[in-house]
């Protein structure tokens, strides 16, 4: 059976980045009916926290990444560790080194004036025929992984293909500091050898702990996963994606006002395709889903494209789950949503104008509270012909006997005849009356969302400037 792993490490949030590692990752092992895992790799105890791994499970549950086991965290797994370790010091795959972090250091800045590749030398590596120094007092050792010397690791990457590493690139690991607590490269091996994991897909930053971690695996007589390994995300210019182009956590693209629909069908085309295929659901996509269509070459962000997507789930989406999201933002801000007009109506008749629920919500909240505009806008509106035409709509339309959009537009019609108007002359005014926009959907359509005694009451609000004469 498949099965892959997702295993941030919670010293930051779930960012964009990672998002698409589980989202393949997720994809694979449906695609083949095989185990999706959730691993929080927290040995790094000075910069994990909870808020970080609170954050990761908020974004996986956000998007709908179902994981089938876990979530699985390292540091209740140390007992587990430090028996292997113990293991390999027993059977010489593993020995303790003492050598200082000051002389580790002094080691390498010689070999850097050298033109040498800085690394540990060996010095306590055991050996046939070799003397080890006597260690010295007051030093708690760390222990190191007897990497072998001779040969290469070579493996053929899902993504990269073939790549092989020299053994004599590779200098003896740390996998287990002074204070016994088990490294990262350690960590991993053992979480994915209990663990049954038969693919590991991950960014390419990893391609170097890859063949580390192979001899590891080979050292422990364990079996070997097949790897994969995704080019990074560049942002909007070509550059490192880093905050400033949405390697932020991954919620704030729910408070920006993507779905999460929308976010997830984005990243799966972000380095994958199939065919000319765009707009697909995550049933589809895992139905389709695999690791010979990855493009090996970094994949570029473009949110111009995202919202473009978002708008589209956005239009698709049913009224009354965007009506629900909304109501949680206003919520928020402390507006109150009264029954009337109907939050599901509103929204019906304002989701095909905006790309995200940000939007949305600035465009809709306006039915909930009081219009604003400026003097000079007013005044730019509200003509000498205007005029007339606002107080003649008003009189009728507190008399109208059905309060409908086809009611109003054949009323609204009739008052432009009667004072031989453009629309435009007078919808934009009551535009800017009832919603404080010039620019709405049809104006007809928004009148009848309103509460008659609302409406009649925003549209007489030009009196307090002394604009109408009454009535």
């Amino acid at each position: 059976m498949v099965r892959t792993r997702f295993a941030p490490s919670p010293t930051g949030f779930l960012h964009i980045g990672g998002v698409r590692t589980a989202l393949f990752s997720w994809a694979y092992a449906r695609h083949h009916g095989g185990k999706f895992i959730l691993r929080i790799e927290d040995t790094d105890a000075a910069r994990s926290t909870p808020e970080a791994v609170q954050a990761i499970i908020d974004g996986m549950d956000w998007l709908g990444l179902e994981y089938d086991e876990g979530p699985f965290y390292q540091m209740q797994r140390v007992e587990r560790y430090k028996a292997v370790i113990h293991e390999m010091l027993e059977n010489g795959s593993a020995y303790y080194c003492y050598m200082t972090p000051e002389e580790l250091e002094r080691l390498r800045e010689e070999q850097r004036a050298k033109g040498l590749k800085p690394r540990y030398d060996g010095t306590w590596r055991p050996e046939v025929g070799k003397t080890l120094p006597a260690p010295p007092d007051g030093v708690r050792p760390v222990v190191r992984f007897r990497n072998p010397v001779d040969g290469a690791v070579a493996w053929k990457d899902l993504v990269k293909g073939y790549i092989e590493i020299d053994n004599t690139e590779l200098d003896d690991l740390v996998i287990a500091r002074a204070d016994l607590t088990p490294t990262y490269n350690f960590c991993v091996v053992v979480d994915d050898w209990d663990m049954g994991i038969t693919h590991v897909i991950r960014g390419d930053d990893h391609v170097n702990n890859t063949p580390r971690q192979i001899n590891i695996l080979r050292a422990l007589g364990a079996a070997v996963p097949q790897y994969g390994h995704l080019s990074m995300i560049l942002g909007d210019d070509g550059q490192k994606l880093s905050k400033r182009h949405g390697a932020v956590s991954v919620m704030q693209y729910d408070e920006k006002g993507y779905l999460p629909e929308a976010v997830l069908n984005y990243l799966a085309r972000l380095g994958w395709s199939h065919g000319d295929d765009e707009i697909f659901s995550m049933a589809q996509f895992c139905e389709w889903f695999d690791l010979g269509h990855i493009t090996p070459s970094a994949a570029q962000f473009n949110t111009e494209k995202l919202n473009w997507l978002n708008s589209h789930y956005i239009k698709q989406a049913d009224n009354s789950r965007l009506a629900s999201l909304l109501a949680k933002r206003f919520n928020a801000l402390g507006v109150s949503v009264s029954s009337e007009p109907s939050l599901d109506a509103v929204t019906a008749l304002y989701k095909e104008r905006v790309s995200r629920l940000d939007e949305l919500a600035e465009e809709v909240k306006v039915f909930y509270t009081d219009p604003e505009f400026s003097a000079e806008l007013l005044a730019r509106h509200l003509t000498s012909e205007a005029q007339p035409a606002l107080e003649t709509f008003i009189d009728r339309l507190e008399r109208l006997e059905s309060w409908d959009a086809p009611s109003i537009n054949a009323l609204l019609k009739e008052c432009l005849k009667i004072h031989n108007l453009k629309m435009p002359k007078l919808a934009m005014l009551l535009r800017l009356l009832l919603t404080g926009r010039e620019h709405t959907p049809s104006i007809d359509a928004i009148i009848a969302l309103f509460p008659r005694d609302t409406a009649i009451k925003r549209l007489k609000s030009a009196e307090d400037s002394g604009g109408l004469s009454g009535g």
